[in-house]
């Protein structure tokens, strides 16, 4: 029931499949997937990734654009890191296969809120879905890389789980729950890398895939790492209201191509109410009047308009939401989308450098799980994809690098269920999570109150205990596991939002609507 590796990586998305690309040029490696490989958020992404390409823009003016969006909590050494690296970032997933959409011979370039310039790559509006593909064809064919999908993690295996050669905050693997086999196992290796993705299933309304419960967060703020800002969650303005398909997202360039939000009773364009961008501002700002609207008028939702564009020209860029859309009903070209704001990213996470390396020997983090300085206070769009490729690189070079440094696999105990039984009351896990979900979604959403969040806190905290009783008591399985993540980000999240006396991109607080004289990081220490 144990498995040994070189270097495990813990997520199958952009940034795990990046980084064991580039590390299985001299190591063996795992890439472990909670379900199937492609399940990850890399594959949902609609918009595309950020680069300076375009003539007459520069790499100063990306900088200063994602450090307006992020408020100034960005750190802008990393800022300049990671755009310099992004047309280096793009070629090679050109080498790849993605087929970036051309125009005129040149890679064709879009708009999104926040970007001074057209810098956003595409494969029309399924960028994503285009690069999983690509790098699991490439992983897939590496003979040093060894794919294991169906594998739940659960925990860092510590030095408290080794023989007394490994000091206790040394990180030596990972338990995981192996679904097929319906047990768990140990894998071990000597370098591990999380790249999880985020925590939006905390929330009753996001955008992420269903298995985004802030696994790594979680597990790493239980190995004794520090995380940081996880009261900065983005919330993307547009997502489709719709019971018959939740979640679904309408990427930022239908606004980045001249779609207009608009009030569904009255027909009125009210973003330029709110801010001279109108609808290229930040999505923080986009997102709170959106919500603003809706509170205001008890309205279910708002229009998002780009039927006044030509028919050819919205099939043509938007083919998979036209098509998507066409089957509940609704013609883009002819009539307006009906949106709402949902919870889309976390800009917070996991403290990490600019090598990927947390505060854990032995432990590297990339993309969504982390906190690296790069989105500060709001994430400007698609620089998500781009920190993927940019740290994945990164943690891998740095191990690569440092091998010889990293500590050695001791002997690790195994799982031991022997003292707990199966679970005859699965309905605690059902009811807690979706406890959860809704006072996350109403106490520590969109617009915040100190009371908000004090409600929010007394109530993680009762749930928390509950959850942690259940989990000394039954076998673990998958909704548990998640469970047990979930309740322990939204603490974290709740903790975060409390300690911020300012409103400051994604964190808007009634309470406090004014920015503090300097940006500081909400840092949390186990």
């Amino acid at each position: 029931m144990s498995q040994a590796f070189d270097v495990l990586v813990i997520g199958s998305g952009a940034a795990g499949l990046t980084a064991a690309l580039n590390l299985a040029e001299e190591r063996k490696v795992a890439v472990i997937a909670k379900g199937a490989l492609g399940e990850g958020a890399t594959g949902w992404a609609q918009g595309g990734i950020a680069a300076v390409l375009e003539e007459g823009d520069s790499f100063e003016s990306h900088v200063e654009d994602t450090m307006v969006a992020g408020a100034g909590l960005n750190d802008r050494a990393v800022v300049e890191h990671v755009v310099s690296g992004a047309p280096a970032a793009i070629r090679r997933l050109i080498e790849l296969g993605v087929p970036f959409a051309e125009e005129a011979g040149s890679l064709h370039l879009t708009r999104e809120g926040g970007h001074s310039h057209r810098r956003i790559v595409h494969v029309a509006d399924a960028t994503g879905s285009a690069v999983q593909k690509a790098l699991e064809k490439a992983a897939g064919a590496h003979p040093n890389i060894t794919l294991v999908p169906d594998m739940v993690a659960i925990d860092l295996v510590t030095g408290r789980n080794a023989s007394r050669f490994s000091t206790e905050g040394t990180i030596h693997g990972l338990y995981a729950y192996n679904r097929k086999r319906k047990r768990v196992e140990t894998l071990t290796a000597r370098a591990t890398v999380l790249a999880t993705g985020g925590a939006g299933r905390t929330y009753l309304f996001s955008t992420a895939p269903r298995g985004a419960t802030g696994d790594g967060i979680a597990m790493a703020w239980r190995a004794g790492c520090r995380v940081s800002n996880m009261e900065m969650m983005q919330f993307h303005p547009t997502c489709l209201y719709s019971l018959a398909a939740k979640n679904f997202l309408i990427t930022e360039a239908v606004r980045g191509e001249g779609g207009h939000l608009k009030h569904p009773l009255t027909g009125h364009r009210f973003m330029p109410d709110y801010d001279e961008r109108a609808e290229l501002a930040p999505r923080d700002v986009v997102a709170r009047a959106i919500d603003s609207e809706i509170k205001r008028d008890g309205l279910d939702y708002v229009h998002l308009d780009i039927s006044h564009r030509e028919a050819e020209f919205v099939r043509a860029h938007f083919p998979t939401i036209y098509d998507k859309l066409l089957g509940l009903g609704i013609d883009i070209t002819r009539e307006a989308i009906p949106v709402v704001p949902a919870q889309h990213y976390t800009c917070g996470g996991v403290v990490v450098d600019r090598d990927g390396r947390t505060d854990a020997p032995g432990l590297y983090a990339a993309g969504e799980v982390t906190e690296s300085g790069l989105h500060g206070a709001n994430r400007l769009a698609s620089n998500s994809l781009l920190e993927c490729l940019v740290f994945g690189e990164a943690a891998a070079r740095d191990i690569l690098r440092r091998w010889e440094e990293l500590p050695p696999v001791p002997e690790v105990r195994e799982w031991d269920e022997s003292r707990v039984t199966n679970s005859d009351e699965e309905v605690v896990i059902t009811q807690t999570w979706g406890e959860i979900r809704r006072f996350m979604w109403n106490y520590v959403g969109i617009v915040r109150t100190t009371k908000r969040l004090e409600r929010a806190k007394r109530r993680v905290d009762m749930l928390r205990q509950e959850v942690q009783d259940y989990y000394g008591k039954f076998r673990v399985t998958p909704d548990l596991i998640e469970l047990r993540n979930l309740v322990e980000v939204a603490d974290l999240i709740i903790r975060s939002a409390l300690h911020r006396h300012e409103s400051r991109g994604l964190h808007y607080t009634l309470d406090y609507p004014r920015l503090a004289p300097e940006p500081k990081d909400t840092v949390l220490v186990p």
